[in-house]
């Protein structure tokens, strides 16, 4: 392979659908109905591309406001999305989650940027909106998790600091596994496109490093804060 992205052409990329219309074959033969993976394969490739036309036009813009624009709707989004898990509860801890992403995310994202990256100008949305996107989706998912397993613990009549403390370390197992299992189990995505666009796999690995390692501060320090934050509105449904 020559030391370049190698350009997938539609009829390439139509092949990949293959293991795809299997699994819907598999699903029509067994009758568990096709429509929900139908709908998933289609909006996934419509969002996408949508997506696809949106980063040309901000990578093109080179245009501070609507970085941080962008930045802004991924961070409301993931704070809204975190508490699917606890959907009778999204009004009232809205800001709570808000702000516990946004402090954990985005100290993580300016950390990287500037004290690792060194971005100029410090908006360059080619780094950062990939980059808020990995952080902010993983304070999201442990934001999730641990408000999930926080509930689950407090209903069994543990009290808040033990459930508290059992909801951080079952947030954190994702990423702890993910920790382990890189280099040795899978080679993660970023890591493995910088490989094949033909940068060198001793360059990747220290990207990979910084990503790995922004995830994990990212996810502890958003769990963390919601836990804390989040103490009063549990703690008045025990009284």
């Amino acid at each position: 392979m020559k030391d370049s992205l190698h350009i997938i052409s539609i009829p390439n990329l139509l092949v990949s659908l293959i293991p795809v219309l299997v699994v819907i074959f598999i699903l029509f033969r067994w009758k568990q109905g096709i429509k929900t993976s139908l709908w998933a394969v289609g909006r996934m490739v419509i969002q996408l591309i949508l997506v696809g036309y949106v980063l040309t036009f901000i990578f093109q813009s080179d245009n501070s406001w609507i970085v941080i624009g962008v930045l802004a709707v991924m961070l409301f989004s993931s704070s809204w999305i975190a508490l699917r898990t606890l959907s009778d509860r999204r009004t009232e801890l809205f800001f709570k989650t808000l702000a516990s992403v946004a402090v954990g995310g985005v100290s993580v994202l300016i950390l990287i940027t500037q004290g690792v990256l060194m971005l100029d100008p410090w908006y360059l949305p080619q780094f950062l909106i990939p980059l808020a996107g990995m952080i902010f989706a993983n304070s999201m998912n442990s934001v999730s998790l641990a408000g999930e397993r926080l509930t689950s613990e407090l209903s069994r009549g543990e009290d808040y600091t033990s459930a508290r403390n059992t909801a951080l370390r079952a947030a954190l197992i994702p990423i702890t596994n993910s920790l382990f299992a890189v280099g040795l189990v899978s080679l993660p995505g970023m890591m493995t496109g910088q490989i094949l666009s033909g940068v060198s796999p001793l360059i990747a690995v220290r990207y990979q490093i910084v990503v790995m390692c922004m995830a994990f501060g990212s996810a502890g320090i958003s769990v963390a804060i919601f836990l804390v934050l989040a103490r009063s509105n549990f703690e008045t449904d025990q009284k």
